[in-house]
């Protein structure tokens, strides 16, 4: 029995070992100040934050500098990409709204849209604009901006209104002749050519030379009046099939009608001649339609001949006569000295 007792105590002890050992660790771990050092050694980021929480994010702060900004806005206006310009243009108006620059970004923000060929958009900025600044720099420019984008749109009509409201405010003789210079190549696009003279004869004579004056009446002189051909006539002339597009010089034209025509009515006149009235009718039924159509497109050819020489003639006065122009001051950023050349 005692044997048998010593062999049972022998055999407990590596299990009193175990249970002595995990009662050291437990006493060891609950202990505060060790936990605290071993936390502290895991997480040291987080023993900071709980000293001063309010660090960290105080770091992530992020400062809007009214200049920085609108450079920023600048750089995309630079690169060419608008729309992200213009969002950046308002997020500058809208935090520094009593900035000296506001009047500048709304400017840039039409003079994006208007790049952007948003052109409506761009009429409705530079409207504003006026509508609050009245009679400055920017306002002024704004006018003839909205007149390039009526142009852009073909609303000639529009485009030479805002010109005429310039002219009549316009507060010295530099925007008066810059007005007039524009408001001739609106005239031009219109093929209003003895009007677009008169305007450009308006430009003071000290400004004559600026404006490459000389040049552009002397191709007026020189090109007018253009070679035109009338739509009546062609339209006349196209009873004999073919022979209204030989008129618009449209020679091969001419001869698909005259040979398609031709065809057609010999056909019909081969098959009345052997008795052959239901083909023979449905022959002319298709012919009647080619037949006007020949005629409607003489007509249209005479229109395209004349809309083609004039665009001809102004691209003839923009390669030869075009000039760049800058309203832009000497101490304003990089950005306002924009080259505007009236090209439409």
């Amino acid at each position: 029995m005692i044997s048998g007792g010593i062999m049972n105590i022998k055999s407990c002890r590596p299990l009193a070992g175990w249970v002595v050992f995990t009662l050291s660790l437990f006493l060891f771990f609950s202990s505060p100040a060790k936990s605290e050092n071993i936390q502290t050694e895991i997480n040291p980021i987080n023993t900071t934050n709980s000293i001063n929480p309010t660090h960290s994010y105080a770091a992530q702060k992020i400062v809007l500098d009214p200049e920085r900004q609108f450079q920023f806005a600048e750089h995309y206006f630079q690169k060419g990409e608008y729309y992200r310009a213009i969002g950046e243009y308002e997020r500058f108006l809208y935090f520094f709204p009593l900035s000296d620059k506001v009047e500048l970004a709304r400017y840039k923000i039409g003079l994006s849209f208007l790049k952007g060929e948003q052109y409506k958009e761009a009429i409705q900025a530079f409207n504003a604009l006026i509508e609050d600044y009245k009679n400055t720099e920017y306002a002024f420019k704004s006018y003839l901006k909205i007149s390039k984008a009526y142009v852009l749109l073909k609303r000639y009509d529009m485009a030479l209104t805002s010109i005429k409201n310039l002219i009549t405010i316009a507060p010295d003789q530099e925007i008066r002749d810059e007005t007039y210079y524009q408001g001739g190549w609106v005239y031009l696009e219109m093929g209003l050519w003895g009007k677009a003279q008169k305007y450009f004869e308006k430009i003071s004579f000290q400004n004559r030379e600026k404006y490459n004056l000389s040049q552009i009446l002397m191709g007026l002189d020189r090109k007018l009046p253009l070679k035109r051909k009338n739509p009546t006539t062609a339209g006349m002339l196209s009873i004999i099939p073919g022979a209204g597009h030989l008129y618009c010089e449209r020679k091969r034209d001419a001869l698909i009608s005259f040979l398609l025509n031709g065809a057609m009515i010999y056909a019909a006149y081969e098959a009345f001649d052997h008795d052959l009235d239901v083909l023979g009718g449905i022959i002319t039924f298709f012919e009647l339609g080619f037949y006007s159509g020949n005629i409607y497109s003489a007509v249209s050819s005479a229109h395209k001949y004349n809309r083609d020489e004039k665009n001809k003639f102004l691209n003839y006065l923009k390669k030869n006569t075009k000039i760049e122009i800058s309203l832009g001051k000497p101490n304003e950023s990089k950005s306002l000295l924009l080259l505007c050349k009236f090209s439409f």
